[in-house]
């Protein structure tokens, strides 16, 4: 019996995590990556060093794969249309991925599905940015590249039209935001297959640290169904209405006073999906994995009242082999997630899962461990 083989195109942890994901299906990764040291190619057997902007080493790529997926969003349109044109299945493909890839197109595209959105616009300089701040109630506002940015990076907060110089610096498009009064970050994330079935996961709360995602809390505590189950079906439509095939992920504010809006999209495995590794009777990767190829998707609902993901962000504190033998020792039940990185400061270099059924209990098993492995707890 042949299994289907997956190309994967990027070589970062959500590969890597992904590929484990496909080993008990009896599935076979190829790897396309920028260094045979990326966090992927340590793991996955097939590996092709080469360049993700370049069509003719895509194509080489492809040919033995049975499907095109990703890791991250920056693979060029015109060489996935042109995959998709030599008779690959790209999933996802172009048409919805560019709805990740580029911050204006998504606005755009959300605005005309009637999907709850922050106030937007283009702008073209620092006294288009005045212009629309006076049109939001004033300063200040969130600007944003249209294309490349992750983890705060690509974001800037704009007190004054002074403060608006530097988005502009790139020379790509720039994207004013209304600065949103939220009370919280949610995330729904669901998984489309190509004959549109589809599995949503329960709404989650997403807690950031200097622009990066800090912590996970699945199901986000206190959140009504109502507003939970609104956001799923949201997820859901804004999945159909792109034709996004595999892992979508719609980071949402709350806001103050009981909405949800839009904030961001993914179309791949995602960090605010990390929980379902352990908490999930099926996690996001074996689903991605599953919906890529058009198999039946897995059941998306949790294993315990209570999950929660830290990041396991790189200190000062190199040593983290010797950490996570405390941390084993000090919390059996601790789930460790390591993505085979060099320890740089800020850096993502794993992640940890907690499960249980008291939240305060999980939360404080989890924080113990991130700190203890990035050396801001020592005991």
């Amino acid at each position: 019996m042949t299994f289907p083989v997956v190309g994967m195109v990027g070589g970062g942890q959500l590969a890597r995590m992904t590929h484990e994901a496909g080993i008990p299906l009896g599935l076979r990764f190829k790897l396309l990556c920028e260094t045979p040291q990326d966090s992927a190619a340590q793991v996955v057997a097939d590996v092709v060093v080469g360049d993700h902007t370049d069509l003719e080493t895509l194509r080489a790529f492809a040919r033995g794969c049975d499907v095109i997926t990703f890791d991250h969003e920056h693979v060029p349109i015109e060489h996935l249309r042109a995959l998709e044109a030599d008779g690959i299945a790209v999933r996802p493909g172009p048409g919805a991925l560019v709805h990740a890839q580029d911050k204006g197109v998504m606005r755009a595209r959300l605005t005309e599905l009637g999907a709850p959105s922050p106030r937007h616009r283009i702008v073209t300089g620092p006294a288009d940015v005045a212009a629309f701040a006076a049109e939001v109630g004033g300063f200040p506002v969130i600007l944003k590249t249209v294309r490349g940015g992750y983890d705060g990076k690509g974001v800037w907060f704009a007190r004054s039209e002074d403060d608006a110089e530097q988005p502009f610096r790139a020379g790509v498009p720039v994207l004013a935001e209304e600065k949103v009064d939220f009370v919280r970050e949610l995330a729904a994330n669901i998984v489309r297959s190509p004959h549109g079935q589809a599995v949503a996961y329960p709404v989650v709360e997403s807690r950031q640290v200097d622009g990066v995602c800090d912590t996970v809390i699945a199901p986000a505590p206190g959140l009504s169904e109502e507003l939970s189950g609104e956001a799923q079906q949201l997820a859901l439509r804004i999945a159909a209405e792109l034709g996004v095939v595999g892992h979508l992920a719609v980071e949402l504010f709350e806001t103050a006073d009981g909405r949800i809006l839009v904030n961001e999209l993914a179309m791949r495995p995602h960090n605010s999906g990390h929980w379902t590794q352990d908490g999930a009777i099926t996690s996001q990767f074996a689903n991605h994995v599953r919906a890529v190829l058009d198999l039946p998707l897995g059941d998306p609902r949790p294993r315990a009242p209570w999950t929660v993901m830290c990041n396991v962000l790189g200190g000062d504190y190199p040593d983290m082999y010797a950490a996570y033998l405390h941390c084993m020792a000090h919390d059996p039940q601790l789930k460790i997630h390591m993505y085979g990185k060099d320890v740089k400061p800020g850096r993502k270099v794993g992640h940890v899962n907690t499960y249980g059924d008291d939240l305060d209990d999980v939360l404080e098993r989890a924080r113990h461990a991130a700190g203890y492995l990035r050396g801001t707890i020592t005991t």
